[in-house]
């Protein structure tokens, strides 16, 4: 089999056992990026040099007869909001073009750590603000099924380079669906673990109660081994949580016999393309099939996850953005006649516009008098959408619904009109308000050639569950195998 064909587990197996080098493997997929990332734009750094050097080194070790780990020589792409030592962190933004960090964050430190092989840091929406890939400083990235249309957002060079084979794996954040909703348009696997799950150390923060990290890979195995090594507690991370990571790999291939599978109504509203739903109703079908139980379920609140989700995400931004000053790192504007002409000069030169609305947006629901009526308010729905959920899993151990309401769109289809942006989110926001686990795979194609994507929820710690559902579809299905033709 061909080393771009070969899953993230079986390459790293032929690595261990020297039927294929590192130096083999990174040198395949940094050709496959100089032939198709000029057209997809999924890169906004390639790292040919570190990638070969690290690849090198584990060739070495494995000539010493050293242990290099879980993930040898697998080639992986980092969203460029993982800080990554010596490399350059963008986050998608003008204002830390230039930003080269002194340190390693902790998921890029334990993948490296793990044998795996960092190939670049892949595009995405400016600071994580978006659902296309448009808002990035760097051009938008298109989805290799169609480059005319969006990758997704905002971990859409993520999935768009596991898709295209310009990577095996990847790391995205989650904060209202930017895994999920790119690896559902992209027609890839990327999971969303329970909120605290795995640190976010050396992660630039977005939304600090709803961000998440999490990987985007070919397979839901893959998948697996990748959240397998980034997950754990890390004590340089306060939400990080100390319970023992799952077995995760081994949950692929438990089957759902037995177990009780939610499908609430609120996710099968108008508005979901009758493709997807076709698709998605299809998908619990098989489930059922093989021996789970279908339970009909309510969500009454997630009508307003949408208006909860935007306000209080705007807000936290608000406040972890006021540290890009022009003082401390990044951008800096030149000749200030004041600290406020240097304020105000830099972050109007260094963010985009989406960023300066969401900023204004929290600004002003943080503003005083405003507090009870906006933040508040937006935390007291949020609880009751957390408890909608306690209450359907008393009744079943996964929740399967659409992952998006529509396949991918065309680009610059929706730049003019934010609200419809923003409810492209619409299936997936709730799970992040609620700190739960999410998983999307792929569960067919729409007529003109789309993925269409199927997500899996479970409880909180539930990943072994939801890892259960995902892939016991899966290997019923040859969806994942599908590789797009990317045509100029």
């Amino acid at each position: 089999m061909e080393i771009l064909e070969l899953t993230a587990t079986a390459l790293a197996e032929q690595v261990r056992s020297k039927q294929l080098s590192a130096v083999e493997v990174a040198r395949a997929y940094l050709a496959r990026i100089a032939e198709l990332d000029p057209i997809l734009h999924a890169y906004i750094t390639v790292d040919a040099d570190g990638a070969l050097e690290a690849a090198r080194a584990i060739d070495a070790r494995l000539a010493r007869g050293e242990d290099v780990g879980a993930l040898a020589g697998v080639p992986i792409a980092l969203k460029d909001i993982f800080v990554t030592r010596g490399l350059r962190t963008t986050c998608g933004s003008r204002i830390l073009a230039d930003w080269v960090p002194p340190y390693e964050g902790m998921p890029s430190a334990r993948l490296r750590a793990a044998g795996a092989v960092v190939l670049g840091k892949a595009n995405m929406d400016e600071f994580a603000m978006g659902s296309s890939n448009e808002n990035s400083a760097f051009g938008a990235c298109r989805n290799p099924w169609d480059i005319e249309r969006v990758p997704g957002g905002s971990s859409g060079g993520s999935a768009a380079a596991v898709a295209a084979r310009l990577c095996l794996g990847a790391l995205g954040t989650d904060t209202g669906g930017s895994i999920r909703q790119p690896a559902a348009l992209c027609g890839a696997v990327g999971i969303k673990p329970t909120y605290g799950r795995v640190s976010r150390y050396g992660v630039i923060a977005f939304a600090s109660s709803l961000d998440q990290v999490g990987p985007l890979a070919r397979t839901t195995e893959d998948a697996a081994a990748l959240l397998e090594v980034i997950a754990g507690h890390d004590p340089l991370d306060a939400t990080s949580l100390p319970q023992p990571v799952g077995r995760y790999r081994e949950a692929c291939r438990r089957g759902v016999r037995g177990l009780r599978i939610g499908v609430p109504a609120e996710y099968f509203a108008a508005g979901l393309d009758p493709e997807i739903e076709g698709a998605v109703r299809a998908a619990i079908d098989e489930l059922v099939g093989q021996g789970a139980e279908l339970v009909e379920i309510s969500l009454p609140h997630t009508k307003y996850a949408i208006a909860t989700y935007y306000l209080l995400c705007t807000a936290e931004a608000s406040s972890n953005l006021a540290r890009y000053d022009g003082v401390r790192f990044g951008m800096r504007a030149a000749r200030p006649q004041d600290l406020g002409d240097l304020y105000s000069r830099t972050r109007h030169d260094g963010f985009g516009p989406e960023v300066k609305r969401r900023i204004i947006l929290g600004t002003f629901a943080l503003s005083a008098g405003y507090y009870d009526a906006y933040y508040a308010k937006g935390q007291r729905v949020r609880t009751l959408i957390r408890q909608d959920f306690s209450q359907a899993f008393e009744r079943c151990d996964a929740i399967v619904v659409p992952t998006s309401p529509i396949t991918a769109f065309k680009l610059g289809e929706r730049l003019d009109d934010p609200l419809q942006m923003y409810l492209a989110d619409i299936y997936t926001i709730s799970c992040n308000l609620a700190g739960l686990p999410g998983l999307s795979l792929p569960c067919g194609f729409s007529s003109q050639g789309l993925p269409i994507g199927l997500q899996v929820l479970g409880r909180p710690l539930g990943e072994e569950q939801v890892f259960a559902v995902a892939g016991a579809y899966e290997q019923a299905h040859d969806w994942h195998r599908r590789v797009p033709e990317v045509r100029r």
